[in-house]
C-alpha cells in the first residue's frame, strides 16, 4: 500500500515536470514582436510571430521588442540661431526595429538614445541657419536630421522613417517685429498692385482714346466723302437743270425761264431772312410783286426771242422797283 502511495506520488510529480516543462518550452510570439533567446544568458536567436520552441531549463526569453513602427516625442528646447536668435523648437521622430538582436544588445536604452541624439542634432542643424531660413526652410531641416540620425541609428539596427519639426517659436518681441515686416511687406506688395492696375488702367483708357479718335476721323473722313459725292451730284443736277432750261429758253419756252429765276428769286429770299445775323429784311409788300418780277424777266426774254414767247408773258407785270409801293422793313423773327 505505501509502495503504491509512493508510486503514485512520483508519476504525479513526473507529470507536473512533464507539463511544466511543456509550458516552458512553447511560447507564443505576437504580431508586431520579436523575441531574443538567451541560452544560458548569452544571445542565440530570435523568434518571431507566432508559435516558438525553446529548450527549457536552457534558454530563456531574454528582450521582447516591438518591431512596428514607433514615435517619439521629441520635447521643445531652445537652441540659437547663426545670427544668435533664440527659438523653441520641438519634433517628432518615426523610426522602426529592423534587427531585434542589435536593438537589444547594442544600446541599453534605445528611446533614451534616439530622443537624446534627436535634440542633440536639432541643435547642431538650427545652429548652422539664419533665422529666416530655419523658418522658411523646414523641409531641408527634416531631410538633413533624417540623414544624421538614421546613419547614427543604423548600428543599433534601426530605421529612421521621418523626423517632422512641429513647431519653431522666435522670441515675443522678434515675432512682432516679424509681422510688422510681413505687414510692410504686403502693404508695398498691395501698392504695388495698385499702381500697376491704374497703370493698365490708363493705357487702356488712352488706347480707346486713340481708337475712338481713329474711328471719328474715319467717320469725318467718310463723311466728307459723302459731301463731296453729294455736293458733285447737286452740281451735276445743277449743270443738268441749267442745261435743260438753256435748252428750254433756245426753243422759246419762257416758262422754263421763268421757273428757274423764281427759284433762285425765292431760294435768295429765304436765305436773307434766315441769316442768323440778321435782324431786318427788305422784302415786297404785296406778293403780286413776285409776279410782276417774274413778268419783267419774261419781258425781257420776249425782247430777246421775239413773239415766240408772248404766251409766256400774259402775267405782265414790271419788276419790283418800277411801279411798286416801295418795300417796307420787316424785323425777322
Amino acid at each position: 500500500m505505501t509502495i503504491s502511495i509512493g508510486v503514485s506520488a512520483v508519476a504525479v510529480a513526473f507529470a507536473l515536470l512533464v507539463i511544466i516543462t511543456l509550458a516552458i518550452g512553447i511560447r507564443t510570439i505576437p504580431q508586431g514582436y520579436v523575441h531574443t533567446v538567451e541560452r544560458f544568458g548569452r544571445y542565440s536567436r530570435s523568434l518571431h510571430s507566432g508559435l516558438g520552441l525553446i529548450i527549457p531549463y536552457v534558454e530563456r526569453i531574454g528582450r521582447r521588442v516591438n518591431v512596428m513602427e514607433q514615435v517619439v516625442e521629441v520635447p521643445s528646447q531652445e537652441a540659437f540661431t547663426r545670427d544668435n536668435a533664440a527659438v523653441r523648437i520641438d519634433a517628432v521622430v518615426f523610426y522602426q526595429v529592423l534587427d531585434a538582436a542589435r536593438a537589444s544588445y547594442e544600446i541599453s536604452n534605445l528611446q533614451v538614445a534616439l530622443l537624446t541624439l534627436t535634440m542633440t542634432n536639432i541643435r547642431t542643424v538650427v545652429g548652422s541657419m539664419d533665422l529666416d531660413q530655419l523658418l522658411s526652410h523646414r523641409d531641408e531641416i527634416n531631410d538633413r536630421l533624417l540623414k544624421v540620425l538614421d546613419a547614427a541609428a543604423s548600428p543599433w539596427g534601426v530605421k529612421m522613417n521621418r523626423v517632422e519639426i512641429k513647431d519653431i517659436l522666435p522670441p515675443a518681441d522678434l515675432a512682432g517685429s516679424m509681422a510688422r515686416q510681413m505687414k510692410a511687406e504686403r502693404e508695398k506688395r498691395a501698392s504695388v498692385l495698385e499702381a500697376e492696375g491704374q497703370r493698365q488702367a490708363e493705357i487702356l483708357r488712352a488706347e480707346g482714346r486713340k481708337q475712338s479718335a481713329i474711328l471719328e476721323a474715319e467717320g469725318r473722313r467718310e463723311a466728307a466723302f459723302r459731301d463731296a459725292e453729294a455736293r458733285e451730284r447737286s452740281a451735276e443736277a445743277e449743270a443738268k437743270a441749267t442745261g435743260m432750261v438753256s435748252e428750254a429758253i433756245a426753243k422759246g419756252d419762257i416758262a422754263a425761264a421763268n421757273f428757274l429765276v423764281a427759284e433762285k428769286y425765292v431760294d435768295a429770299v429765304k436765305a436773307i431772312a434766315t441769316a442768323p445775323n440778321q435782324r431786318v429784311v427788305v422784302v415786297p409788300i404785296e406778293a403780286a410783286a413776285l409776279a410782276g418780277t417774274l413778268g419783267g424777266i419774261a419781258e425781257i426774254t420776249r425782247s430777246v426771242f421775239g413773239d415766240g414767247g408772248s404766251q409766256g408773258g400774259r402775267a405782265a407785270g414790271l419788276p419790283p422797283r418800277v411801279g411798286n409801293p416801295a418795300p417796307k422793313p420787316v424785323t425777322a423773327p
